[in-house]
């Protein structure tokens, strides 16, 4: 394996396991405990936390995970020849499909929808109530999806290993 590919399937794996322990957060006890603040104020914490989120650390993290997964992609394809490639293009697909698009085409129109609401308007409580649910389910399937990309990365590091 060469330093390219072990390089970024190691940033890569990194990248997975931390946004995996962030949603993995948000799943356990994030949103338990703002369900179970009135409606009202957990309307405006999570509005609050949807601005917070928008910043350099969990933003370079999460799409540098997505950049990095493309690149394995690619490198898993072009140097096909080894027991490790097809973990690690399972890895960043896991990443790049359960994670990554799913925050793109799940829980960002979410978002982008309680943002539309005032957290006193009673259609905003009928928002954050469907919200909660749909928000939540997609967080744990994007939470599963990291992690499983970071497990998919170490196997594929430990096949190449033992070539």
């Amino acid at each position: 394996m060469n330093l390219l590919v072990m390089t970024t399937v190691v940033a890569a794996l990194l990248g997975s396991a931390v946004i995996g322990g962030v949603f993995f957060a948000f799943s356990s006890f994030v949103m338990k405990a703002l369900a179970r603040v009135p409606s009202a104020e957990g309307i405006a914490a999570m509005q609050s936390i949807n601005v917070v989120v928008l910043n350099p650390s969990f933003l370079g993290t999460f799409m540098g995970t997505a950049g990095l997964s493309a690149l394995v992609v690619v490198l898993a394809l072009v140097t096909w020849n080894g027991l490790s490639a097809p973990w690690f293009l399972a890895g960043a697909i896991a990443y790049l499909l359960g994670t990554f698009a799913v925050t793109v085409f799940g829980n960002v129109p979410l978002n982008e929808q309680l943002a539309a609401v005032t957290s006193a308007d009673p259609a905003g409580i009928a928002v954050w109530e469907r919200y909660l649910e749909r928000w939540t389910r997609l967080n744990t399937i994007r939470t599963v999806a990291a992690i499983a990309a970071a497990l998919l990365f170490v196997i594929g590091l430990l096949q190449g290993a033992d070539a």
